[in-house]
């Protein structure tokens, strides 16, 4: 799929600079009540001042400039200023610790890096090498560098529309790190364009909607369907101010898109639950006349009334957990990319969605097997390469332009994918079975006190489960309640899973840890992937005495 220039994000941004100015593009909270809108004029009007200021600079052609913040508006205006400079973005995670942070701004050659809104500015800034020019964007943490506001304030906007090559490189997306050192995938132009073009076509995504921003901008997913969607569709963005705060920043958004993870479909769902225990929901939800106006109430509540089409990706949904927000009247549908496609690759259908798929590939995209079971995937939205890494672009890409994804998969009659797990993350036991943790983890996330959880065991008689509890599960037993249940419960859970299992897949025991799982502990990436590693290594030294224990669920203790 090559689309012309006047196709491309930048050129629709002109667009609706030109045709729509006075419409409000960009929505964000500046802290202390303040909200702060931005017009398509207004906005546009900022981010030419700020690729005049880089024009300046004199920096060699396509230089790469580096982009840490969370998400706000002056995200996507920086990016539109550095494109506009005819230079390359480079985003960074805003949790990334100071490794990462100067392994990745070392490996992309950055020439100058924006900051913006972060919490753990202190932990990333040791990363980040002295001589490395930086400029500060509106919420930015106190640091020496030239203010975004000073900048604009003090420069005359750039007056021509600069055009970039189609196929020429946009960004660098650095993976987040799962399996091992982040690789730079090189994403073009006419690919960015072409991901949000299918999506548009695949959702009948238009210049009506309402999207609110909060998953990182530095992860294809939410580069992809939000930024590139809002460009190309001219539609309103709102920008989170908090987490204290992202219900109010919900309602004061009223979406009509919403794209999400599992833990937070999953925490929605627990909110619920702590106002209206499960069993008495489901009894008001088989009364005809209530059912609505519960159902009704409950999404409003979440700030989702308004919502006409709901996605997850990242990690794959309890087949459950579809269902009951599909009782709530909310279609909730699953996706699946990778930064190597910039997130184009597989989407459910609105009205089509079958729980326990990723859906069909998107316009353009095709898929097959290989013969050990790996998704090969070919898309219009595929990277040019990793960056600086020829042999690991060579080793992903099949001789006829297929991804190796890594992923094993099955494709249905109809088209659509199920995801079965990572060819990696299998495992033998000592009895010479493999396991693959993927399936397991699915079943045994459907039991509403279970957050997160790994399957691992690997050269044991049987494999285990490591279980982190939810946030409400860990604060009644921090108040010295529900202990007993939560065994027990989770006992005829495992049973139950168990039952469904092949002999050597089944579980020995179930494991509740005491760490809470977090991206800043170095558990999850900053996607809110686990890594396995991580978490089986933690946890190895207390296996002895877990698999001795002989019962279903042992308990780490303090």
């Amino acid at each position: 799929m090559n689309l012309p220039a006047s196709e491309l994000g930048l050129d629709r941004a002109y667009q609706w600079e030109r045709t729509t100015p006075d419409k409000v593009y960009l929505t964000q909270p500046m802290g202390g009540g303040v909200i702060k809108e931005y017009t398509w004029r207004s906005a546009m009007d900022e981010a030419r001042r700020m690729a005049a200021h880089l024009r300046s600079l004199e920096l060699p052609p396509k230089s790469h400039i580096a982009l840490v913040s969370k998400n706000t508006a002056h995200w996507i205006l920086a990016d539109l200023a550095i494109w506009m400079a005819g230079h390359v973005t480079v985003p960074l995670y805003p949790t990334l610790l100071a490794d990462t942070t100067g392994q990745i701004l070392n490996h992309s050659e950055a020439k100058l890096l924006f900051v913006g809104k972060l919490d753990v500015w202190d932990e990333m800034k040791a990363g980040v090498p002295e001589d490395l020019p930086k400029i500060a964007m509106p919420l930015a943490p106190d640091l020496a560098a030239p203010k975004w506001e000073q900048i604009v304030a003090e420069t005359d906007p750039i007056t021509d529309n600069p055009r970039r090559d189609p196929e020429e490189m946009a960004t660098i997306v650095y993976t987040s790190g799962s399996t091992g050192k982040p690789k730079g995938a090189m994403i073009s132009f006419t690919a960015m364009a072409a991901a949000a073009d299918g999506v548009a076509k695949r959702t009948s995504v238009g210049g009506d909607e309402r999207m609110l921003s909060y998953l990182p901008l530095a992860h294809v997913f939410e580069r992809f369907v939000v930024e590139m969607g809002s460009l190309m569709g001219g539609f309103h963005l709102y920008f989170a101010e908090s987490l204290d705060t992202f219900v109010a920043d919900l309602q004061r958004a009223r979406p009509t898109v919403f794209v999400s993870v599992p833990r937070l479909w999953l925490r929605f769902q627990m909110g619920v639950f702590a106002k209206v225990p499960e069993r008495k929901l489901n009894r008001l939800l088989s009364i005809p006349l209530i059912s609505t106006l519960v159902r009704r109430k409950i999404l409003k509540g979440l700030g989702l009334n308004h919502v006409r089409f709901a996605a997850s990706g990242s990690a794959p949904l309890p087949v459950e957990l579809i269902h009951w927000y599909r009782r709530l009247g909310l279609e909730l549908l699953e996706g699946y990319g990778m930064t190597e496609n910039f997130a184009y690759s597989h989407c459910a259908e609105p009205g089509g969605g079958r729980p326990g798929y990723v859906g069909t590939p998107y316009p353009g995209v095709e898929q097959r097997i290989s013969e050990d079971g790996e998704l090969l995937v070919k898309s219009p939205a595929m990277m040019m390469g990793y960056y600086k890494e020829p042999d690991l672009t060579r080793e992903a890409i099949t001789e006829d332009g297929f991804l190796k994804t890594g992923d094993r998969g099955e494709i249905a009659p109809d088209g659509n994918l199920k995801l079965i797990g990572r060819l990696k993350e299998q495992f033998k036991t000592s009895k010479g079975k493999y396991v693959v943790p993927a399936p397991i983890e699915n079943l045994l996330m459907n039991h509403p006190v279970i957050e997160q959880v790994c399957v691992a065991g690997a050269s044991q008689p049987q494999p285990h489960a490591l279980v982190m509890l939810s946030e409400e599960a860990r604060a009644d037993l921090g108040k010295g309640v529900g202990k007993e249940e939560i065994v027990s419960s989770l006992g005829a859970h495992l049973e139950g899973v168990n039952a469904a299992l092949d002999p050597h897949e089944r579980l020995q025991f179930l494991a509740v840890v005491r760490d809470e799982w977090l991206i800043e502990n170095g558990f999850l990436t900053p996607t809110m992937k686990i890594k396995r590693n991580v978490v089986e290594e933690t946890y190895a030294p207390l296996n002895d005495g877990w698999y001795a224990a002989g019962s279903p669920v042992v308990w780490q203790e303090a």
